[in-house]
């Protein structure tokens, strides 16, 4: 799902190209997917919360702790 930039990747394709250009183009790609991450993150942690939301509401204990499970695990995986 993510990928994984580094500085000295991204030194390494500043280096290799002549051209600023190339490097900005490398730079605005790891901007938008970071972009592009948090967007669906957080797309996701409405829709959990609605979900869990419900199972509350229909007292389903095993839906409400699937949820909120996944929900946690996104919360750790953002903070990493």
């Amino acid at each position: 799902m993510d990928k994984y930039y580094s500085y000295t990747d991204f030194l390494k394709a500043v280096g290799q190209s002549k051209k600023v250009d190339e490097a900005e183009k490398l730079l605005n790609e790891i901007y938008l997917d970071l972009f592009l991450n948090r967007i669906q993150r957080m797309h996701r942690e409405e829709q959990l919360m609605v979900l869990i939301d419900r199972a509350l509401d229909e007292k389903d204990e095993r839906a409400f702790h699937q949820y909120a499970t996944e929900l946690e695990i996104l919360h750790q995986v953002a903070s990493e």
